[in-house]
C-alpha cells in the first residue's frame, strides 16, 4: 500500500521496481510533481514496462495528475516498445483531459503510431494538429517510410517543402530510405542533390543513408564518392560500405575496408559487419582470409552470435573446411531458423548434400522453429547428381506432408532438382502439377530444362504457351528461346523473338543482345550479326566472342584477327572462347605460327588456361597446314588432358587429305580404342586405304564395319520455309513432297550437264 509520508510519494522509483506494483490497491495520491518526477524518471532509466505498469495504477484512482511532459515521456516508451495498445489508451486519456495543445507531445505520438505500425492513426493525428514544424512532417515521413508505405512517405515530403518547411539530417535520412525502397535511382540522384545543397550535406545521418541507397541501386562508386567524403566516420558507415561491397560482388574491396577499419581502431566491429567480410571471404573461397578475421571475431566476443555464426558457418562450408563449419554452428547459443536455414544453406550449395541432409534431419528433431520454405529450398539446392534422386525425393515428400509444395517458389525448385537429379519427364510432371499457378519463374525452369536435353521443339511449344498464360517474358526466357533457334538455325524464328524482346523493352538487355548475336552466327547471317554487334551498346566480352568465333567458324580468319585485335584495343580481357575463336581463325587462314604464338602466351598475357578445346584448335591448326607429325607429336606431349576422339578425327581427317597412311592408321587405332564402333573412325581409314590403293585393305575394314553392326550414320540437313522445319537424311524418301523434289533435283542435274560439267566416277 502507498502511503503518504512528508507530503511526497513514499515509494521512490528504485522501490516501485524493486517491490512490483501488482499488489498495491487504492493507493492515495497527494503531490502531482512527485508522481510526474517518478514517472519521467522510470522513462530516463528505460525503464519503460515500469512505468507504464505505475501509470495504470494512478490511471485506476481515477484522479490522472499527469502533465503534458510526462505524457511525452509515457508515449516516447510505448515507442520503444512497439506498444500500439498502450499508446492508444495513453493518447485516448490525452485527448479527455484538459490539456492544451501541445505540438512537442503531439509530434511524440505521431512517431509512436508510425512505429507502432498504425501509419493511418498517424495521419488522423497529424491532421489534426493545428501546428506543424519540421519535426511533425519528419515523424510522419519516417511512419510510412517505415511501414512499407514509401510512395506516401515521398509524397508527404513533396508537401512538406511545398508548406514551406526545409527538410533537416532526419527527415532526408527517412525520404532517402524510401527512395531506396521503390529503386529509383534517378530520383535517388535528386535527393543526393538537394542534401549537398542544404546545410545538411556533411551530416552522418543523410551520408550513410546515401551510402546504404546506392549500395541498393548498385551503384559502388556512387557509394564510395559519398563515404570518402565523410571526414568522422561511424560504425554505421564502414558497416553500410563493407555490406554494400560484399553484396555486390568486390569481396576484394570489402576485406580492404575492413581492414582499414580495423587498423584506425576507432569502432569495433559488430556483428554484422562480421557477418559482411564472413560472406566475402565465402564468395571468394578463401579460408585463410577467413581463419584471420574468425580469430578477430573471437577477440572482440561474437563467438557465439547468431548473426556473425551464421555467415562463418556458411563461409566455412563453401570452402569446403566441413568441420569447422559444424564446429562453428555449435558455437552460436540456441541457434534460430535462420541459423540453422544458413548452415544448411552453406553446406548444400558447398556440395556436401549428405551432411546438409543430416542437419535437416537435426533442425526436425532438435529446432525450436520447424523447417521453412527458405531451409526446404536450400536444402534441395544440393541434390544436384542422379545419385542424390531419393534424397529429393524424401524432402519432397516431407514438402507435401508440411504443405509447402502450393508454395510456388517451392515447387520451382523442386522442378530444378528434379531437371537435375533425373530428367526432363520428371521435371515436366513437377512442372505440370503448378501449370495453372505457375510464375516466370516456373516457365524458366522448364525450358531451360528442356534446352540443357536438347529439346528444341518442346522449348518453342512452351514458349508459345507461356505467351499465352503468363503473357511478358524476360530475358532468361529470351536467351533461352534464342539458343533453341541457333541449334536448328531458325533464323525466322530468332527474328519474331527479337520483336518480342523490343516489344517488351528488352532490346536494350546485354544477355538478349549476345543471344541474338550468336544467334544470327549460327544460322549463317553473319552479317547481321556483325550489323546489331555494331549497334549494340556496352559490348561485354561474350559479344565479341560470339563474332570473333563466327567469323571464324564461316572461313573469314581475317576478319576474326582484326575483331579480336580492335576487341584487346578495347580494353576487353578475352576469356576461353575468344581464343577458341583466334586460333580457328587462325586455322583457316594458315596463320601456324601467329597461332601457336597466341596458344603459348595465352595464359601468361590474359590469364587464360588452355583448355582441352584450345589444343583441339592446336592439333586442327598444324593439320590443316600439313604438319601431321608435328600434330601427332603435340597431341602426345599435352600433358594436362589425355587425347580424345576430337582431336584424333581432326588428324585422321588431315591424314586422308593428305595421304599420310602411317599417321592416318594411328590416329584410327586411338579412335577405335576410345569408341570401338565409331563410324567416322571406320569411314576415313577406308578413304586412306583406297587412296593409296590398298584395296585389301578397304575389303577387310568394311567386313569388319558389317561384323560389328557399325553403320555410317547419315548426313541430315533442314531448311525452315514459312515457320516449318524440313529435315532431309542421305537417301531419304520420306518426305510428303518428295515427288516434287526429287523433280527438280532430276532437272538441275540436267542443267549442270548442259553446262559441260564431267562428273568423276571413283
Amino acid at each position: 500500500m502507498i502511503k503518504i509520508l512528508q507530503p511526497t510519494l513514499k515509494y521512490s522509483c528504485s522501490h516501485v521496481i524493486t517491490r512490483g506494483l501488482q499488489n498495491i490497491a487504492n493507493p492515495i495520491f497527494e503531490n502531482k510533481q512527485s508522481i510526474n518526477a517518478d514517472l519521467k524518471s522510470l522513462c530516463k532509466q528505460k525503464h519503460f514496462r515500469d512505468a507504464l505498469r505505475l501509470y495504470d495504477v494512478i490511471e485506476k484512482n481515477g484522479d490522472c495528475m499527469v502533465d503534458a511532459s510526462t505524457f511525452t515521456h509515457l508515449i516516447s516508451a510505448c515507442s520503444f516498445l512497439r506498444s500500439r495498445e498502450y499508446g492508444r489508451k495513453i493518447h485516448n486519456h490525452i485527448l479527455k483531459s484538459n490539456l492544451l495543445p501541445d505540438m512537442i507531445l503531439e509530434n511524440h505520438i505521431v512517431n509512436m503510431y508510425g512505429k507502432c505500425g498504425s501509419t493511418n492513426d498517424a495521419w488522423k493525428v497529424f491532421d489534426n494538429m493545428p501546428e506543424r514544424n519540421v519535426v511533425t512532417w519528419t515523424s510522419l515521413i519516417a511512419g510510412y517510410s517505415q511501414n512499407g508505405r514509401d510512395i506516401e512517405a515521398l509524397k508527404f515530403y513533396v508537401q512538406m517543402q511545398q508548406s514551406g518547411f526545409t527538410p533537416d539530417h532526419f527527415t532526408f535520412g527517412s525520404v532517402i530510405k524510401a527512395c531506396s525502397s521503390i529503386a529509383d535511382a534517378g530520383l535517388g540522384g535528386q535527393l543526393h542533390g538537394q542534401v549537398i545543397k542544404s546545410e545538411f550535406g556533411s551530416h552522418l545521418i543523410a551520408q550513410n543513408a546515401l551510402i546504404a541507397m546506392y549500395t541498393k541501386f548498385a551503384l559502388i562508386n556512387e557509394a564510395c564518392d559519398v563515404f570518402l567524403c565523410i571526414k568522422e566516420k561511424d560504425l554505421i558507415s564502414w558497416s553500410s560500405m563493407i555490406s554494400g561491397f560484399s553484396k555486390l560482388g568486390y569481396e576484394f574491396e570489402a576485406l580492404n575496408c575492413f581492414k582499414k577499419m580495423v587498423s584506425q581502431g576507432s569502432y569495433i566491429p559488430n556483428e554484422f559487419i562480421f557477418g559482411s567480410v564472413f560472406s566475402a571471404c565465402g564468395s571468394l573461397v578463401q579460408p585463410e582470409y577467413g581463419r584471420q578475421i574468425h580469430a578477430i571475431s573471437i577477440k572482440y566476443g561474437f563467438e557465439g552470435d547468431a548473426f556473425a555464426g551464421c555467415s562463418l558457418t556458411d563461409m566455412y562450408a563453401k570452402c569446403g573446411f566441413w568441420y569447422s563449419a559444424k564446429t562453428s554452428f555449435q558455437l552460436i547459443e540456441n541457434p534460430d531458423i535462420v541459423s540453422w536455414n544458413a548452415v544448411i544453406s552453406g553446406f548444400a550449395y558447398g556440395g556436401d548434400a549428405n551432411q546438409a541432409m543430416s542437419l535437416f534431419s537435426r533442425m526436425r528433431r532438435f529446432a525450436t522453429s520447424a523447417p521453412d520454405d527458405i531451409t526446404v529450398r536450400s536444402l534441395l539446392c544440393g541434390f544436384t547428381e542422379p545419385c542424390t534422386l531419393s534424397q529429393g525425393k524424401q524432402v519432397h515428400s516431407y514438402i507435401i506432408k508440411i504443405g509447402l509444395n502450393l508454395d510456388i517458389p517451392v515447387s520451382n525448385t523442386l522442378l530444378t532438382m528434379y531437371a537435375n537429379c533425373s530428367g526432363y519427364i520428371d521435371a515436366y510432371k513437377m512442372f505440370d502439377e503448378i501449370r495453372s499457378n505457375a510464375d516466370l519463374v516456373s516457365w524458366n525452369a522448364i525450358i531451360t530444362t528442356c534446352m540443357h536435353q536438347n529439346l528444341v521443339t518442346e522449348v518453342f511449344s512452351l514458349f508459345k504457351m507461356m505467351l499465352l498464360l503468363h503473357g511478358r517474358p524476360d530475358y532468361i526466357t529470351l536467351s533461352n528461346i534464342l539458343g533453341a533457334c541457333g541449334k536448328v538455325s531458325s533464323l525466322g524464328m530468332g527474328e519474331q523473338v527479337y520483336c518480342c524482346a523490343m516489344k517488351n523493352g528488352l532490346d536494350n538487355d546485354i544477355m538478349v543482345m549476345n543471344g541474338l548475336i550468336d544467334m544470327y552466327v549460327k544460322c549463317g547471317s553473319i552479317e547481321r550479326a556483325r550489323m546489331l554487334f555494331d549497334c549494340t551498346k556496352n559490348t561485354d566480352v561474350i559479344s565479341w566472342s560470339s563474332l570473333i568465333m563466327g567469323y571464324a567458324q564461316f572461313g573469314y580468319g581475317e576478319e576474326a584477327l582484326s575483331l579480336f585485335k580492335t576487341m584487346k584495343d578495347h580494353g576487353i580481357k578475352p576469356n576461353q572462347v575468344t581464343f577458341v575463336g583466334v586460333l580457328t581463325a587462325c586455322s583457316h587462314v594458315g596463320l601456324v605460327e601467329e597461332g601457336m604464338e597466341l596458344f603459348e602466351s595465352m595464359e601468361q598475357e590474359s590469364g587464360v588456361g588452355p583448355t582441352r578445346e584450345h589444343f583441339s584448335c592446336v592439333v586442327d591448326l598444324l593439320a590443316r597446314a600439313g604438319r601431321i607429325e608435328e600434330a601427332e607429336a603435340f597431341i602426345g606431349r599435352m600433358g594436362i588432358y589425355e587425347p580424345d576422339i576430337v582431336m584424333w578425327k581432326t588428324l585422321l581427317a588431315a591424314c586422308r587429305n593428305r595421304g599420310n597412311l602411317e599417321v592416318g592408321k594411328r590416329a584410327a587405332e586411338n579412335i577405335l580404342r576410345i569408341d570401338p564402333f565409331n563410324s567416322t573412325a571406320h569411314v576415313l581409314l577406308c578413304g586412306i586405304y583406297a587412296s593409296a590403293g590398298e584395296w585389301s585393305d578397304v575389303a577387310a575394314l568394311r567386313s569388319s564395319m558389317r561384323e560389328k553392326g557399325v553403320r555410317k550414320v547419315p548426313g541430315r540437313s533442314w531448311i525452315e520455309i514459312e515457320d516449318r522445319i524440313h529435315v532431309f537424311s542421305a537417301e531419304d524418301g520420306l518426305h510428303f513432297e518428295r515427288g516434287k523434289i526429287f523433280e527438280v533435283v532430276e532437272e538441275l542435274w540436267l542443267q549442270i550437264l548442259d553446262y559441260g560439267f564431267i562428273p568423276f566416277l571413283d
